[in-house]
């Protein structure tokens, strides 16, 4: 019996080494060949090398996080921690590198705020990793900085002067305490996913969770369609590196053929697992309940295929505009938010398919769910300070600016429901004894919030802070 266990874990001992080798070279691979490219010709210190670097070592710590999630093996975790300190450092170089050749705080816009949000979840994950040696927190925060990396890599990163509304000590303040609170929620978003897991909520409520994201996110693709069938996204100028606008604030789009079907194809797909896992649930089939579980992986294969299909399209080509003549460029940058969405979708079927196949190692590696329930209590209760204060420090500002504490702009409105749900957390929890389950929906309910707040907003309701 000795001999059997011992062969077992001299096995998984050396699978751990050789998956962290091969993650290892591939980091070096990558790191390579992009310091021969630069030494063709370049700079080797700039920002957009520095986020490369930071989006290796951070795609590479997620990798190990996940594998460790997955095999429970030490050395994969021994391995992510030290690569989120890298990517970590690199990002920390490039918010020094803009603040030095912008000038000012890298606060004026949604790319530096997006920087500089990644930087504190990245250093937050550090702190809650040694502080509560909580080791699966980086399987969530993780891809969400790859995640964050990525769509900075896309967005418009040139350096403007600052328009006279942010030119006051104040926006510092704001933007500060608005990315140490969000990122605060992050880790809380994370800490009660891992509280329902250990309090031993059923796999297909999170299956029906994830489906519902990727319903919502495909649902809200569906909205840019053409009646052709085609997905309408931004013409996009190659010289100049930048959207075509037709008018003030009203982009040029262009139609791309044949992705409309694929995403009403993706969308029925998600639809599937979503509506079996209910039924399932609700007259307690497990017959139903292992369906939904098959046809989920399907539809993430599928989801997999429509984030190709994009990138494909969008990355290159031309194409046709109703709204002009002729054939106009597109590419992903002129489309972040849709790469966004389709990655986010497809990273949060993976973590959940990861549940399914690792339920009770998951569950025998997460402290118990007190803990767990009592940690996400006092991230919120550090974050929601920060929240109050920054709409707090938000309101003086702009009465200084423009006269007015508060105008009712989109962004004031979603930074208040945001305030209004993380209040109602803490209210429910000190005068009513909320614990458990429903305070971490409140929690993921705060973060979905808070998502919305910083990107949805700045892209669908503009308004004051179209800067952000």
């Amino acid at each position: 019996m000795d001999r059997t266990l011992n062969h077992s874990e001299g096995l998984s001992h050396a699978r751990g080494n050789a998956v962290v080798a091969l993650v290892s070279l591939a980091v070096v691979f990558l790191l390579t060949n992009a310091l021969l490219t630069v030494a063709k010709g370049g700079s080797l210190f700039t920002e957009q090398n520095l986020l490369y670097v930071a989006l290796v070592f951070f795609g590479a710590s997620a990798a190990m996080y996940l594998a460790y999630a997955v095999t429970g093996v030490e050395r994969y975790i021994r391995a992510a921690s030290p690569a989120m300190m890298a990517g970590l450092m690199a990002t920390t170089l490039a918010v020094g590198h803009r603040w030095y050749v912008a000038g000012h705080p890298p606060f004026s816009n949604i790319y530096e705020m997006l920087l500089c949000f990644v930087w504190t979840l990245a250093a937050l994950t550090v702190w809650v990793e040694w502080r509560y040696r909580l080791r699966l927190v980086g399987t969530v925060t993780m891809p969400l900085a790859v995640i964050g990396v990525v769509l900075i890599q896309l967005l418009p990163s040139e350096v403007h002067p600052l328009v006279p509304a942010l030119q006051s000590t104040w926006l510092q303040i704001h933007v500060t305490l608005a990315m140490l609170a969000y990122a605060g929620c992050a880790i809380s978003f994370a800490l009660a996913l891992m509280f329902l897991i250990k309090d031993g909520v059923g796999t297909d409520t999170f299956l029906i969770w994830t489906s519902a994201l990727g319903a919502a996110i495909y649902g809200g693709f569906m909205t840019r369609l053409d009646a052709s069938g085609g997905l309408r996204v931004a013409a996009w100028d190659p010289a100049g590196a930048h959207e075509i606008f037709v008018a003030e604030r009203t982009p040029l789009m262009v139609v791309l053929p044949g992705l409309g079907g694929i995403f009403l194809v993706v969308m029925l797909a998600i639809l599937v697992p979503l509506v079996l896992n209910i039924a399932g649930q609700r007259s307690q089939n497990s017959g139903l309940r292992s369906w939904g579980t098959r046809s989920f992986f399907l539809a993430l294969l599928l989801q997999v295929v429509a984030l190709l299909a994009f990138l494909v399209r969008a990355g290159a080509g031309r194409y046709p505009s109703p709204q002009a003549e002729g054939l106009f460029s597109t590419s992903l940058a002129a489309s972040p938010f849709i790469v966004a969405g389709l990655a986010g979708s497809v990273t949060a079927s993976l973590l959940c398919l990861l549940l399914v196949w690792r339920r009770e190692g998951l569950e025998s590696m997460l402290p118990r769910a007190e803990y767990l329930d009592g940690l996400t209590y006092k991230t919120i209760g550090i974050a929601f300070p920060l929240l109050t204060l920054m709409i707090a420090a938000g309101a003086y500002w702009a009465n200084r600016t423009w006269g007015s504490y508060w105008s009712w702009d989109p962004k004031e409105t979603w930074a208040l429901i945001t305030w209004l749900i993380y209040a109602g957390y803490l209210h429910m929890r000190i005068t009513r004894g909320w614990r458990g389950r429903r305070a971490a929906y409140f929690a993921i309910l705060g973060f979905a919030v808070v998502l919305f707040t910083f990107f949805g907003v700045t892209y669908l309701l503009p308004g004051l802070h179209a800067y952000a």
